[in-house]
């Protein structure tokens, strides 16, 4: 592939590391996550609840700090930078979080949820963002004479495209979707996974979706990486990573996933997970997944393995994988 068939790189996440000091040590929460979020594509991030995802998209747009490695947008890195210097890139980088409710002022109403970030970065000029408001709102299918109102008036999705259209107001490059659906019934996760699909197409929009549903993440991802204890331990295109997973870990969690037809479900194999997910605080030899690992082996007592590319854009850590 030459270079001008490359996909451009938006986001370059380099070894990140977020620890958290507690009492009874150090929380790795984020152990050295490297990937690239190319133009116009969603990867899925996913994992168990307590991975890690959460916080790798919490430290690109700067919500918890770095403790080392390096996030660069665009050629340039945002750590180390201070909120002056990096307040030009904060529209670029917009993130929808997990509950619509929270992460909502209940004081504000909707046209000042969604008109506040305008003001602070001069999208518009003062005297259009409500203009711009009205433009937002229709573009997420809210109902602009409902502006006036306040969070608690509206439902679960209602307040998720609220979310979204805040994250919207921005004009932003990335989108980083923290578990955008899980809050909502099963009827309203579909309306909004279809609106995401449809914004991206419509406004070239790349996003980073996190999620712990792994059928959501097969509808909505053109890559895949899925995290294990603050690590990425496979990354790959989706198709393939379904069609054959290269870490034991993946290979699990694909295993419990249902599929529709139930002569074909009948006959699937389940691949329970045993023992406990070691603690974040816990120095660990060898693979971090191995007490849980039902093909672990004695090198991987010993031996961590590395995320490296076994097969043209196939990653995993895992020895195993050396094999395929």
């Amino acid at each position: 592939m030459s270079a001008s068939e490359r996909p451009e790189t938006v986001l370059d996440v380099r070894d990140l590391r977020v620890w958290f000091d507690v009492r009874g040590g150090v929380v790795r929460a984020v152990d050295g996550v490297s990937f690239a979020l190319h133009k116009g594509e969603t990867l899925g991030l996913v994992g168990e609840s307590g991975c890690g995802k959460s916080t790798v998209a919490r430290a690109v747009v700067g919500l918890v700090p770095v403790t080392a490695g390096d996030i660069v947008f665009r050629g340039d890195s945002l750590v180390g930078l201070d909120r002056a210097r990096i307040r030009p890139y904060r529209r670029h980088l917009q993130m929808v979080f997990q509950d619509p409710y929270a992460s909502l002022n209940p004081r504000m109403t909707v046209a000042s949820t969604i008109g506040e970030p305008m003001r602070i970065h001069a999208i518009v000029p003062p005297a259009e963002i409500d203009e711009e408001v009205c433009r937002v709102m229709g573009l997420v299918g809210l109902d602009v004479s409902m502006r006036r109102r306040y969070p608690h008036e509206f439902s679960g999705g209602q307040r998720q495209r609220i979310g979204l259209a805040r994250a919207l107001a921005l004009r932003p490059d990335v989108i980083l979707l923290d578990e955008p659906v899980s809050a909502l019934d099963v009827s309203v996760q579909a309306q909004v996974l279809n609106l995401l699909d449809d914004l991206k197409r419509r406004l070239g929009l790349t996003y980073l979706f996190i999620a712990h549903h792994l059928a959501v993440v097969r509808h909505m991802s053109e890559r895949v990486a899925v995290m294990y204890l603050g690590r990425i331990v496979e990354l790959a295109d989706r198709d393939a990573i379904y069609a054959r997973p290269l870490h034991p870990y993946t290979e699990a969690l694909l295993s419990a996933v249902p599929v529709p037809d139930p002569e074909v479900e009948a006959t699937r194999r389940r691949i329970p997970l045993e023992g406990e997910v070691p603690s974040p605080t816990e120095t660990i030899d060898g693979c971090p997944f191995r007490s849980r690992c039902p093909k672990a082996f004695e090198r991987c007592a010993y031996d961590a393995p590395a995320l490296h590319e076994h097969l043209p854009g196939r990653w995993a850590a895992c020895h195993l994988a050396d094999d395929a």
